[in-house]
């Protein structure tokens, strides 16, 4: 649980960086455009900030790391990547545009993609450990044997459905 605090503060703190940069840095070239530089400040806050905040309120109350060792830590290493990845790659190419210099390089575009397929992978992560951990929590395993005819749970006499 320490690593997911630690790792919210630090995207936190780059997210107020950034946009301290964004403002700074067109400011000084007088850049008034549209660039991806304004976006990374509010990527690292939801991205890494506020999602990581939301699993380590997951991990509190579902013990992902304990139901779920290896997913949890692949996640938590996929994850950084792919919020890493992205940001950065939004600040060099939002930077090189307020500069005025060429940013459609296919590398970019190469690696900025590739920071977007670590997030997928990191979701996916996310949900298979969550899923394992659920399935650890007494009363959410799925039962045996079938549903009664029409599909629906039935209710003892009384209760409201």
């Amino acid at each position: 649980m320490k690593k997911l605090f630690h790792a919210s503060f630090a995207y936190a703190i780059a997210g107020v960086l950034s946009g301290l940069y964004y403002r700074e840095f067109t400011k000084a070239y007088g850049f008034t455009g549209e660039s991806q530089l304004g976006l990374v400040h509010t990527h690292w806050l939801v991205l890494g900030f506020v999602v990581l905040l939301m699993v380590l309120m997951l991990e509190k109350v579902f013990a992902l790391s304990a139901a779920a060792p290896k997913l949890s830590a692949w996640f938590f290493r996929t994850w950084n990547a792919g919020v890493v990845v992205t940001g950065g790659m939004m600040l060099v190419k939002g930077s090189l545009v307020v500069a005025g210099a060429d940013a459609g390089s296919k590398a970019l575009a190469g690696i900025a993609g590739t920071g977007h397929i670590l997030l997928t992978a990191g979701l996916v992560l996310l949900f298979l450990a969550l899923r394992k951990a659920l399935r650890a929590v007494p009363g959410t395993a799925p039962r045996s044997g079938t549903a009664p005819r029409g599909g629906l749970e039935t209710r003892g006499a009384g209760s409201v459905a």
